[in-house]
């Protein structure tokens, strides 16, 4: 994606972009080397075509509420089931492939989400006679595309925005970005040692959630202050009202201030479970750290690369989708840069 763009900016030493569809592609990329190095390719497709379902599963929540719609064989749930049963058989070629290797005896040498749980499922089966079947894998796969790529995809188109707003607060990451790596390629080891990059996420997640709203079902009769909820009822969190709320966060609740994070997320409010981007408790995002650790990397690699400000073209319109996404795209003009030399300017400053 870098490359993509130093060569979009060479021509007149910057240029304008849509980074939005950029991003996009980059963070699909990612899962799907994670999900299945040696199978990128196919895995590239099943997150083409899970996107899509995505965009016609939101079509379709309009609907939702008129009995027996989704059994009306139209045009948008043949679509739906089309991509269903397609995503299911990509899956499932990849997994055979891995189950015959498994069978002969032949580890597989991948360290790629799917062959640590195909490995970890086949020993639970032949130790316990007990473990997922082939449907289960193909869900957890699908739900590992869903959660993983779209959200991140939201996380750094609005973070590249907002530090576009906020060119001080780019600056402050760009310098830190700079003294810890120069112009070298960020280590993972190192990613933590990123404070203003870190505080700059939290910031974004809080006024930009990439799932605006948290649904959960209760199992049991629970009581939440004098309301007693009976078994099996649907409970909405408002993630992105409570994220605003001045209760919580103060008089600058809508306003961008990544300092509040200085001390970490316990203390950035009033009531420690007032942020919950990644959800609260046992259930909590099992791809936090893999989320933040991408989004920083992604970004520490940006900043040492372009500066960056909002096109006048730019229509701000945070819409939500599967996520909470730019309507109109992200339009951003790039300038590029040396890190090397900024960290030398902040080196002979800090002296």
């Amino acid at each position: 994606m870098l490359r993509k763009w130093e060569i979009s900016v060479s021509k007149d030493e910057s240029c304008e972009l849509d980074v939005w569809p950029h991003i996009q592609t980059l963070t699909a990329d990612v899962i799907s080397r994670t999900a299945f190095d040696s199978s990128f390719e196919e895995g590239r497709k099943i997150v083409e075509v899970l996107r899509e379902q995505i965009n016609l599963l939101i079509q379709a929540s309009f609907f939702a509420y008129i009995p027996g719609w989704r059994f009306v064989p139209n045009r948008l749930n043949r679509k739906l089931k089309s991509n269903h049963n397609e995503t299911g058989e990509l899956v499932k070629g990849i997994i055979n492939k891995r189950e015959e290797a498994l069978k002969v005896g032949k580890a597989s040498n991948n360290d790629d989400l799917l062959g640590i749980l195909m490995e970890s499922n086949h020993k639970e089966i032949q130790e316990k006679e007990t473990g997922l079947s082939i449907e289960e894998v193909i869900e957890e796969c699908k739900l590992f595309y869903l959660a993983g790529q779209e959200t991140t995809a939201s996380l750094l188109v609005w973070t590249m925005v907002l530090l576009c707003i906020h060119p001080e607060w780019q600056e402050r990451a760009r310098e830190e970005v700079c003294q810890v790596f120069g112009n070298r390629e960020p280590k993972f080891e190192e990613l933590n040692q990123l404070k203003v990059v870190s505080q700059i996420l939290y910031e974004v997640l809080r006024l930009y959630s990439p799932a605006p709203l948290l649904t959960r079902t209760n199992v049991k009769e629970i009581k939440l202050g004098e309301i007693v909820i009976p078994p099996g009822v649907s409970l909405s969190l408002p993630i992105m009202l409570v994220h605003h709320d001045h209760e919580y966060w103060g008089d600058d609740a809508k306003k961008f201030n990544p300092e509040r994070f200085s001390e970490g997320v316990s203390k950035a409010s009033k009531n420690q479970i007032s942020f919950f981007s990644f959800g609260w408790g046992p259930r909590i995002c099992i791809g936090q750290n893999f989320a933040l650790l991408e989004s920083k990397l992604a970004l520490a690699m940006i900043l040492q690369k372009f500066t960056f400000q909002l096109s006048p073209t730019y229509i701000h319109a945070p819409t939500r989708g599967a996520t909470v996404y730019p309507q109109h795209g992200a339009n951003i003009i790039l300038h590029k840069i040396q890190c090397v030399l900024l960290s030398q300017v902040f080196r002979i400053h800090a002296v």
